[in-house]
């Protein structure tokens, strides 16, 4: 599993995080452009806080050649997630992505 080929993860998961990380916040490393809010201390990554979640940093087709815009200031859940994992391994089936 190669997460530059899948992207099931960025466009099957809400992908919220503590509002410290956007850049907005002194430290934050996260583009605020790229976020919305959830509540006061939480954000999400744009276009993950829909019923069909598609990450507003996730470049190419899902399945296909996949980038991530911001890879190197992605959000810690988005650091955790492992190829491979349940989380992975879930994502990957919602998309038919067997593999």
């Amino acid at each position: 599993m190669d997460c530059q080929r899948c992207g099931a993860c960025c466009a099957h998961y809400r992908v919220s995080f503590y509002w410290a990380e956007a850049d907005d916040a002194p430290g934050g490393h996260v583009p605020v452009g790229l976020t919305e809010p959830v509540s006061p201390l939480m954000r999400c990554m744009a276009g993950t806080n829909h019923r069909s979640p598609h990450c507003g940093a996730l470049q190419g087709q899902v399945g296909q050649q996949v980038g991530c815009r911001i890879y190197a200031d992605r959000p810690t859940p988005c650091r955790e997630v492992q190829p491979g994992d349940p989380q992975c391994l879930k994502a990957r089936a919602a998309h038919g992505l067997t593999d």
